[in-house]
């Protein structure tokens, strides 16, 4: 396989102003990260060595890199570094421990020092941080969420540990969600008891780390019930509630339309009061409690089967408890929390701000609040995504088939219905703005578009055909920039006879569809992204049509089932490359993979551009989908544009 070539491309004119223009307004408020700087043993005599850019530094910064051991440092480069953002050290006596840290280097001197890494004497060879956990008995990890949740410029871990689960079609009892705050270290913070009022399962637990007040210190934020216990031992509601339908439990009359016969209901959660929980992310502490909006009827709180199947479509909670959550900048400056219920049929989104200790409903969007909403009804996927899809500095919530506006108004909605995955981000470069993939679960002419995302208009799409009587369509799509022949992504689809890769102008390149679907990770040193499935990282060979494997993270898995996603996998630390974390096989650790492969390219973490750092606030939420950024990276692409951020403890 050639090696990519990078390339350059000239920006649309109207694209260029439009940047400009966004850079006038004012910024948003974003974390203050630390340089970030890891170190790994990767070989007998190596340690890599890696650090962030920051997206409000200059591009003429360079850093000077020490290791200390002994108590001495001792500066390892000869001249600043100015091009990269790693180094090799080849010179460490590993039988000790040595300490790394970077001087920024501007202006002829060394300015702000890092905080240090400590690599322990005759540490492994691996190329992974190893997280202790301490899993509950009968639990594994499961997905994770990152923030800076002591102020202390580093990322924690927040894990979600699953127990017995139940997706929203069946009934059974679940086990409690666990929520769990790790140090990179593997010291535990604290641990959040959701209750038996709150269902397990992919569709229920939906959870938001972000520093939703701007204080310097992330948050958590999900929906709660009677019984939850805060990180301090606190319980939120009645403690003696039990919500749940009993064993033995059944109901005539409330299945879906086309659907008849008795419904066992056991283990449902279809009563009692439902909360929107936003923690202190130090302490696990209940910071406020509000009512959670969408609620289960308009003006009930405990509707009969018979009332939620006229609204949402069924009434035994298949519909009516499916939900989304993810972090948008609805002002353009600080983010609000974005929490939804229903996508088949009636879709409520409801905006909360984190303001002074307090919650408070920005705006709510419903489809079945008017006859113009009523289009907006059954659009949504089983993912969402942010992006600021209008350029005027505020964000558009990208629900599946259409997108609600920065003030709660839909924007527009395209009417292809319902999918199970979702790509946002400037996937065409030689057109202005911003592109969706979206894929359909039917059977019609579209089981996969790509459009505009501003307007929604639909580019290209491609008809899924039914392969037997039983199915459901295509269950999952990718968009990846693989190749470097064609410009921009390249996009494909697994089921539902949408055979081949497609470029960004919806031509076939390939008639071959590379069998990973799930995932992708920026890993080797190109632009080019690579396939993230399993434990396993692969790219593809667009000569020879294939996929080559090119890391495997022995002894680790993903979650998930068939749907093999990480815990998960963002720029937490180090260089621009993502890190990708997993369970170990036994649960009794993450580990965060990070990549060894030099490369000539340094960009500014993806985690001061907006769009990045907000999915991977969501990226935990439904059926996990990879992040990407608000500008196109891959080949031929631009140097990335500044972003319009601040940084630091804002009160």
């Amino acid at each position: 396989m050639k090696k990519a070539i990078i390339s350059g491309a000239i920006l649309p004119i109207a694209l260029f102003l439009s940047v400009n223009l966004f850079a006038l307004s004012k910024p948003r408020q974003m974390e203050k990260l630390s340089r970030g700087v890891v170190a790994v043993r990767f070989e007998t005599n190596k340690v890599w060595v890696s650090w962030r850019l920051f997206g409000t530094d200059t591009d003429k910064i360079a850093f000077d890199l020490y290791r200390e051991t002994d108590g001495k440092a001792l500066k390892l480069n000869e001249k600043p570094i100015s091009n990269v953002t790693f180094f090799v050290d080849e010179k460490a006596d590993l039988s000790k421990q040595n300490t790394y840290f970077v001087r920024a280097f501007e202006k002829k001197k060394e300015t702000e020092t890092s905080a240090k890494f400590t690599l322990f004497a005759n540490a492994p060879i691996r190329q992974y941080l190893s997280v202790p956990l301490q899993t509950p008995e009968k639990y594994m990890p499961n997905d994770a969420s990152v923030g800076d949740l002591d102020g202390d410029g580093e990322y924690e871990i927040v894990l979600h540990q699953a127990g017995r689960g139940a997706d929203n079609s069946r009934a059974g009892f679940t086990t409690e969600p666990i929520l769990q705050a790790y140090k990179l270290d593997g010291t535990l913070l604290w641990t959040i008891n959701l209750g038996k009022n709150i269902r397990e399962g992919a569709h229920y637990t939906q959870f938001l780390v972000y520093d939703f007040d701007s204080d310097g210190r992330a948050e958590i934020a999900c929906k709660t019930a009677d019984g939850t216990i805060d990180g301090q031992g606190k319980i939120i509601g009645d403690k003696n509630a039990d919500w749940r339908f009993p064993e033995g439990a059944t109901a005539e009359g409330i299945n879906r339309p086309g659907e008849n016969g008795t419904r066992n209901m056991a283990g449902y959660i279809l009563r009692g009061p439902e909360f929107l929980t936003v923690f202190d992310g130090k302490t696990g502490a209940e910071l406020a409690t509000a009512k959670y909006i969408p609620s289960r009827h308009p003006t009930k709180d405990n509707p009969t089967s018979e009332e939620m199947k006229e609204i949402w479509g069924d009434g035994y909670g298949n519909r009516i408890d499916r939900f989304l959550a993810a972090v948008a900048y609805l002002d353009g400056i600080h983010p609000s929390l974005v929490f939804t219920r229903g996508y088949y049929t009636r879709t409520v989104l409801a905006a909360f701000d984190f303001r002074n200790g307090k919650l408070t409903n920005r705006w709510t969007f419903d489809s079945s609040a008017s006859a113009e909403n009523k289009k907006f009804a059954g659009q949504g996927n089983h993912n969402l995504s942010v992006g600021d899809v209008d350029n005027d500095g505020k964000d558009e919530i990208v629900f599946g088939a259409m997108v609600v506006d920065d003030n709660g108004k839909g924007l527009y909605s395209t009417g292809l219905g319902h999918g199970d995955a979702l790509h946002l981000s400037d996937l065409d470069p030689t057109r202005p703005g911003l592109e969706v993939f979206d894929i359909q679960e039917r059977f019609d002419d579209a089981g996969a578009h790509f459009r505009d995302a501003r307007t929604g208009e639909i580019l290209w799409k491609k008809p899924s055909v039914k392969a037997g009587e039983d199915g459901e369509g295509p269950g999952r799509g990718l968009s990846l920039d693989i190749d470097p022949r064609h410009k921009g992504f390249e996009s494909w689809v697994f089921g539902a006879g949408i055979s081949g890769i497609f470029n960004a102008k919806g031509e076939k390149i390939s008639e071959k569809t590379p069998r990973s679907c799930n995932f992708g990770v920026f890993w080797d040193g190109d632009v080019l992204r690579e396939l993230l499935d399993r434990n396993m990282i692969f790219k593809w060979d667009w000569e020879k049509e294939t996929l080559e494997t090119i890391f495997t993270m022995e002894g680790a898995m993903s979650n998930n089932g068939t749907k093999a996603t990480p815990a998960l996998s963002a720029d937490i630390f180090g260089d621009w490359r993502e890190e990708v974390i997993l369970r170990s096989n036994d649960n009794k650790e993450l580990r965060i993979y990070t990549t060894t492969i030099p490369t000539d390219r340094r960009f500014y973490t993806f985690m001061h551009d907006p769009q990045y750092r907000l999915s991977i606030a969501w990226q935990n939420v439904g059926y996990n989908q990879p992040p990407h950024t608000s500008f196109f990276i891959g080949e031929g692409m631009k140097t990335p544009p500044k972003p319009n951020i601040t940084t630091g403890i804002r009160r």
